[in-house]
């Protein structure tokens, strides 16, 4: 197996076994990267003399007094949205052309503490305000798409071009690439992990978060970058918690959701989830029924949120220089300018009663399992999709559906492969969780991958180019 192929725990053993350098293997994704990305779109900025040097510095450490952690010498990349001293943060847009970051966000600083190897910015849909991700392709099928906005942080995963990576989530951004591109993605409980030093959708819902090709990897992430910052507002001190805990699920209640989740699904995902629920059930857990509250108000709740907190942070820039923008983005923030003060209270009175509605569920059950998206990735050109119902949906509607109430109620969502469908698309189940078990739901996915043979770790079959573009970035 090349280096590129290992997951995060597998080239973190190799790593600390002193059978595979941090050189090596920086050197080996940085080759996938320069053989596949001219096909993909997943990275923005590529800094690969800085990776190798970050890498030959793990090394000499490594060699001198031993690993720091797991993700010593670990090459990962990180949403451009992100900031990381003296790097661009574009946000994928003409408005941030020339930006550069004069200092790290908190979590570039927790991975620089824990040693990782900075690779390079990914791509993000225009400043996460999307859930395709235009620029960037599906790693399974480059003619669809990667999902969005984490689409370029997903894809550098899928294809082994970052051991892992770190993305956002507002209303399912790290989770709905995550489940298109075959890989695992976290959205951890809001104020778990901080955002300062990253660029804001919407601060209500914004969340940070890993994308890898294990549970176990996305485990180890999260150990790395969770913790209480000052500078973060919504940050929070968090009960202790054990984020690599394992165990079977004997005892555990998993709740199956009678309404919603189900809801205008493709039969091929909705076949995929439930073999998977039920091979929960084999695992030891028990199977409950549950209704999901006040699920007619989701779509209405997100979008009364989200929409005026993007408008209000975008204000200034989109009087200046509105037509930098991407047409969607831009037609999105103007949208914004037309909500009243009292919609936006409604919105978040109404997301009070669905917390506490979501609440009073988990109180008969551990986990929620359900579907991480209704369909695989679309057609790049596919604009709606039609259900056997008779309804018409735009396509990001449909992605946002189901990873939407996580980002609402704040609750820990956690998105895994658990199949293909007929065209070789990856499906994703998505695990919730009440807020700060965050530790159970990545302990319920760990018993999942470990019992299966399914798509979990599993490079996506994309073929190099004949001729690489040239690496990009300093």
């Amino acid at each position: 197996m090349r280096p590129f192929e290992l997951s995060l725990t597998d080239a973190s053993r190799a790593v600390h076994a002193r059978e595979l350098s941090p050189v090596e293997l920086t050197a080996s994704v940085l080759d996938r990267i320069t053989a596949v990305d001219g096909r993909l779109g997943a990275y923005v900025t590529v800094a690969a003399d800085s990776a190798r040097a970050a890498a030959a510095r793990a090394e000499r450490e490594i060699a001198r007094s031993g690993p720091r952690g797991p993700l010593h010498g670990i090459p990962m990349a990180l949403k451009d949205l992100i900031d990381a001293e003296g790097m661009p943060t574009t946000a994928s847009s003409d408005v941030r052309a020339g930006h550069v970051a004069d200092h790290d966000s908190h979590v570039t600083a927790r991975l620089a503490d824990a040693g990782a190897v900075l690779l390079g910015k990914t791509h993000t849909h225009e400043f996460a305000y999307g859930l395709t991700t235009p620029q960037t392709n599906n790693a399974w099928d480059h003619g669809r798409v990667a999902g969005g906005s984490s689409g370029g942080s997903a894809v550098a995963v899928a294809a082994g071009a970052a051991t892992f990576a770190l993305g956002t989530d507002t209303g399912g951004s790290i989770r709905v690439p995550a489940a298109l591109n075959g890989v695992v993605g976290l959205k951890p409980t809001y104020g778990l992990v901080s955002r300062a030093g990253v660029t804001s959708l919407s601060w209500s819902l914004d969340h940070v978060g890993p994308l890898a090709r294990t549970v176990r990897d996305a485990a180890l992430v999260l150990a790395a970058t969770a913790g209480q910052d000052p500078r973060d507002p919504a940050s929070v001190a968090a009960p202790p918690a054990d984020f690599l805990e394992a165990g079977d699920l004997k005892g555990l209640k998993v709740g199956v959701p009678r309404n919603h989740y189900f809801d205008r699904v493709t039969p091929e995902v909705e076949d995929a989830v439930r073999r998977a629920i039920g091979r929960l059930a084999e695992l030891g857990a028990e199977l409950v029924d549950v209704d999901i509250p006040m699920a007619r108000y989701i779509q209405a709740v997100q979008w009364g949120l989200m929409v005026p907190e993007a408008t209000a942070y975008h204000e200034r820039s989109l009087r200046a220089t509105a037509d930098l923008y991407a047409p969607d983005v831009r037609i999105l923030l103007e949208a914004g300018e037309l909500i009243s003060a009292g919609d936006y209270l409604r919105a978040q009175r109404a997301r009070t009663l669905m917390r506490d509605a979501w609440a009073r569920m988990f109180d008969g059950i551990d986990v929620l399992a359900a579907p991480t998206v209704p369909m695989t990735a679309a057609p790049s050109d596919q604009e709606v999709v039609e259900w056997a119902d008779g309804t018409t949906e735009a396509v990001s509607d449909s992605y946002v559906r189901l990873s939407a109430p996580a980002n609402i109620t704040g609750v820990p969502a956690l998105t895994l492969p658990v199949g293909l469908d007929r065209a070789g698309l990856p499906i994703g189940m998505q695990l919730m969780a009440r807020p700060f078990r965050d530790a159970t739901v990545l302990r319920v996915g760990r018993a999942y991958e470990e019992a299966t043979a399914d798509v979990v770790g599993r490079i996506a079959p994309c073929a190099p180019i004949a001729s690489p573009r040239p690496e990009r970035g300093a």
